[in-house]
């Protein structure tokens, strides 16, 4: 019966373990469902790129060149 005892290191890293895999679970079942939902057309897609409101002409790029700034 020697096999049987657990001392609070092992039960501490196999709760820590648990813990790890529900979370890790969580969270990959939570982007995988944004994914899912995101292809069915259920979700609109995030839009947190702030470079997408700036626009830039090719003119504003040739007269920055021109002018040696």
């Amino acid at each position: 019966m020697p096999l049987l005892y657990f001392d609070p290191g092992l039960g501490a890293m196999i709760i820590q373990a648990i813990v790890a895999a529900v979370a890790g679970f969580v969270l990959f079942s939570k982007n995988l469902m944004y994914k899912i939902k995101l292809f069915l057309g259920l979700s609109k897609p995030l839009e947190d790129d702030v470079f997408d409101d700036i626009e830039i002409k090719d003119s504003d790029i040739e007269n920055q060149d021109s002018s040696g700034r």
